[in-house]
This record gives C-alpha cells, structure tokens and sequence, in this order.
C-alpha cells in the first residue's frame, strides 16, 4: 500500500473528526461578524493582505441545519482585514470553497481544515467511499486587485482498497482556469 495515499487519508480522517468537534472560543471582535443561528467552525489568523496587521480566516456553518440535499448545510469563509487599530471589516466571503457538511459521501464530513500563511491560504476538503478523492484550494493575496485569487488546484483520488496502484494527483494552475477571485469562486467551474 503506498504509504503517502495511506497517510494522508488518515491524516484527513483524524483532522475531519476533529475538526467537526472543536470548540472555538471566538475574540469579541470576531464573534460579531458571526450570523444569528450560526458558529465558527475554525478561525486561523495571519496577514492575509500584507499589509502588516493580524487578519482572519474564519469558517461558520449553522450547526442545526439538516446534513441533506436541502443545501442548508452550506459553510461560509470569511475574511476579515484589520486596520492598524484593530478594528476588523469584511473583506471577502465565500460560500462554495468549504463543502458543506453532506458533500462528503459515506466518508462523511469533508472539511479537512484551513491553513494560512501571511497573504495566503489554502482550504483542504476530503471525502468519498471506497473511492476517496481530496480537493485542495490555494489562494494569494493580489496587491494589484485587492483581492485574493486561486493560484492552485490540487485534486487527489484513489481507492481504498489500493491506493498505490489507484492514486491519481493532478494539479491546476491560472494557466487553465484564468484569474479566479475568492468572492466569485465555485470548485464546480474549475475542472
């Protein structure tokens, strides 16, 4: 079995599991830009624009919302910029990058978790059956747009059962899919 396909997908089980069953003690800051009936499903916080002040990451859902084909299960992104006396915005959101909570097939919850890194960040997303597949988003902060756009794709399937013969890796770059915003993202259009 090919140790790196093995790995990785227990690395994404273990981190879905606890992912999901976190507690996020949010700062009063933050917390204020979270929606009546929903809650933080992670918060990470770096200088996302470069411009020298903490920023985040933060991803809510509605914890009651049925896990079904209703599509009430959705997850969003936000980003909030801060000025240099704290004070948070809005800068960008997204409701497509995270799957929701039933977009995991048999597998289950799919969000694997958020890294960032100063003007950048990357959304991890695992799931399937006995074919497992990961799609993995990556995205820049562009000082000329002032926004944040893909720069990377990375999609993994294999099966379970065989990894090492199955595992198929493919990575997509601007060069295909053009220039992508994070507010007009949607995984369905990148292929």
């Amino acid at each position: 079995m090919n140790k790196r396909s093995l790995l990785f997908g227990l690395f994404f089980a273990v981190l879905s599991t606890f992912v999901s069953a976190q507690n996020i003690d949010l700062p009063a800051k933050v917390a204020a830009f979270v929606e009546k009936g929903r809650a933080a499903l992670a918060l990470e916080s770096a200088d996302l624009n470069g411009d020298g002040f903490p920023d985040h990451l933060l991803v809510v859902e509605d914890p009651d919302a049925p896990a079904d084909d209703s599509g009430a299960d959705k997850r969003t992104l936000l980003i909030l910029t801060a000025d240099r006396n704290g004070n948070l915005k809005l800068a960008a959101r997204n409701d497509k990058v995270v799957y929701c909570r039933s977009c995991g097939g048999v597998f289950g919850d799919p969000f694997a978790g958020v890294s960032v890194r100063r003007k950048s960040f990357t959304v991890d997303n695992y799931g399937g059956s006995n074919w497992r597949w990961s799609d993995s988003y990556k995205f820049n902060y562009s000082r000329i747009d002032k926004a944040w756009q893909l720069v990377l794709v990375t999609k993994e399937t294999f099966m379970a059962t065989d990894p090492e013969k199955t595992s198929k890796i493919r990575t997509i770059t601007p060069k295909r899919f053009g220039k992508v915003d994070l507010v007009r993202f949607d995984p369905e259009k990148i292929k």
